[in-house]
């Protein structure tokens, strides 16, 4: 299983764009083939930054999603709207506690 954590800063008054943006997209991300999880989160301490978490089967999977007409067209509208420079990364779980 792969985890894919993305984080982005807005311009604070592009924070309602993004979240309508999102609540678009979130079911037809959520349902893509290997997807099995998906949550939007937000920094505590900044709350111009929201964070997505989402497992994926395998980087393939997430590779798949990255190349879709979904992927595509939803982070074409996202990154307009952003202050900085997206941080993502993915990590391989070992191990679930």
């Amino acid at each position: 299983m792969l985890v894919r954590i993305v984080r982005m800063t807005f311009q604070p008054d592009k924070l309602a764009d993004f979240h309508a943006i999102f609540d678009r997209s979130k079911a037809h991300i959520r349902a893509f083939p290997g997807n099995y999880h998906l949550e939007l989160l937000r920094d505590p301490e900044n709350p111009a930054v929201r964070m997505t978490y989402s497992l994926w089967e395998s980087a393939d999977a997430l590779e798949a999603y990255r190349q879709s007409e979904l992927f595509r067209t939803t982070w074409a509208a996202t990154k307009l709207l952003f202050a900085e420079k997206p941080i993502a990364f993915s990590g391989e779980k070992l191990e679930d506690i």
